[in-house]
């Protein structure tokens, strides 16, 4: 019986040590209760959930079930630079954090939410990245080239990818969730590089496949210009863009695509071609203007004398422009009836001139034209494109009463030339005279000669000089020697 009586409160002091709890041996022998091995397991660097139980200006307390509350300094609680406690957390919420310190100077917990939220971070974007799949985050900073993303570290999204487009205003974005693709990761330099463009390109992939298939070749659509380069023009058809190459803006030569167009202007544009396997539209705006060369095909013909202007003059010739978007070539033996070594000897770049049509080539839109064979006198044809005319020489419209059409000089102006004097008009036409006879042994022309000594007789006798002692020329003896 006393064996028994001894061996029960035995039994029942083992019983709670291998169910109810641990206990560990008192100074007196007698089994107590170990409370700290009811506390979890704690490691610096571990990261530890719990709940916040205060907010102060400089420190926010959080009971992860340790003998002690941690602490998070203000500096741990976000990789922002300067933070509102209140901002990042609330009493009764409940977060992770990174254990820095079990135990410091003041025997105090201390914690960080950054760096947990690092931590988590850095998984959750190595497996994105890994993926292909997008992460979210929320722009924190507009710095120079781009945006700062809180993804629990500090991802950086580049000016040229945060939209499809180029952004002409980055202090939009702040305050906005973004969602990205990781597009470089480096963990030993803390370098994350992001594009937002990358996503919207793949939402974009179905719509973009679908105005593939609606569109074809000769459909004349609406769209937007999104963006000017030296070679054209990007057009966006609600969700693709496509290309009006600088030679299909215009029937006229465009110098750069900014002279006639400018981005957000809506423009009706035609669809040339269509490679469905690269995704790619070429676009025609000129296509949908009035085509010149039709004009020249209904109004003129081969020996209209037409006018124009000189827009190039080459070795070879000379460019002449008779309508808007419609040039021919003058060749440089159709420049003037002498020979020419240089065409700049003839025309300049600008000069109004007319010309004669030599060929039309509608099939191959070429003009052969011609500067020597217009006719003296001879009116061009008004206008295909009913424009004014190019010439730039002014009508003075000046009176006869200014300028006499007549040789005569009579009645006052008689006078007054008298009075320059009458020596000197005589000798002058005395000279004139005597000379004419050399000169016609010289061109052996009978009828030349004649005339050119009775022009000076005309001078002289207009002057009232009679002109004594001096041979005057008979047409039928002008073959007989002086």
């Amino acid at each position: 019986m006393a064996n028994d009586t001894i061996e029960s409160p035995m039994s029942s002091i083992e019983t709670p040590v291998l169910e109810d709890g641990v206990w560990i041996t008192g100074p007196d022998g007698e089994l107590i209760p170990d409370y700290d091995a009811t506390f979890p397991t704690i490691n610096e660097g571990e990261v530890v959930h719990g709940t916040v139980v205060r907010v102060d200006k400089d420190e926010v307390l959080v009971d992860i079930g340790y003998k002690s509350e941690g602490v998070i300094p203000v500096s741990e609680l976000s990789i922002r630079r300067s933070v509102n406690p209140l901002d990042e957390v609330s009493v009764g919420e409940e977060i992770d954090a990174l254990v820095m310190t079990k135990e410091d100077a003041e025997g105090r917990l201390i914690l960080s939410k950054k760096r947990a939220r690092f931590e988590l971070a850095w998984k959750a974007i190595e497996t994105a990245a890994e993926s292909g799949e997008a992460v979210t985050g929320k722009v924190i900073e507009v710095v120079k080239g781009g945006l700062i993303l809180d993804l629990g570290v500090r991802g950086f999204l580049p000016a040229s990818l945060v939209d499809i487009r180029r952004v002409q205003d980055l202090d939009e974005f702040l305050g906005k969730e973004l969602r990205c693709k990781v597009i470089e990761l480096n963990r030993s330099r803390n370098n994350v590089v992001l594009s937002r463009r990358a996503v919207l390109e793949d939402e974009r992939k179905e719509m973009r496949q679908a105005i593939l298939d609606r569109l074809n070749p000769g459909d004349v659509v609406d769209g937007q210009i999104s963006n000017i380069v030296d070679f054209g023009a990007f057009v966006d058809l609600d969700g693709m863009d496509g290309l009006i190459h600088i030679s299909e803006l215009s029937w006229s030569h465009v110098n750069h695509p900014s002279e006639i167009l400018e981005i957000g202007q809506t423009v009706k544009v035609k669809v040339l071609d269509i490679d469905r396997e690269r995704q790619r539209i070429s676009l025609g705006l000129k296509q949908t203007q009035s085509d010149p060369w039709q004009q020249v095909l209904e109004h003129y013909s081969e020996n209209d004398v037409v006018e124009g202007r000189v827009t190039k003059v080459v070795t070879f010739g000379a460019f002449v422009e008779i309508l808007p978007g419609v040039e021919g070539l003058v060749h440089i033996s159709e420049l003037a009836q002498h020979h020419v070594e240089n065409p700049r000897e003839v025309v300049s770049q600008g000069d109004p001139v007319n010309v004669l049509i030599l060929e039309i080539d509608g099939d191959r839109r070429r003009l052969s034209l011609s500067l020597k064979r217009v006719e003296e006198g001879a009116e061009p044809l008004p206008r295909a494109d009913g424009g004014e005319s190019v010439h730039l020489t002014p009508n003075l419209r000046l009176s006869e009463e200014a300028f006499p059409t007549s040789g005569a000089v009579t009645g006052d102006d008689a006078v007054a030339l008298a009075g320059a004097g009458e020596a000197e008009i005589a000798e002058g036409a005395v000279a004139v005279v005597s000379d004419a006879p050399a000169a016609a042994d010289e061109a052996g022309a009978a009828e030349g000669d004649a005339a050119a000594i009775e022009a000076p007789a005309t001078t002289a006798a207009a002057a009232d000089e009679p002109v004594a002692d001096e041979p005057v020329a008979d047409p039928d003896t002008a073959d007989e020697p002086a």
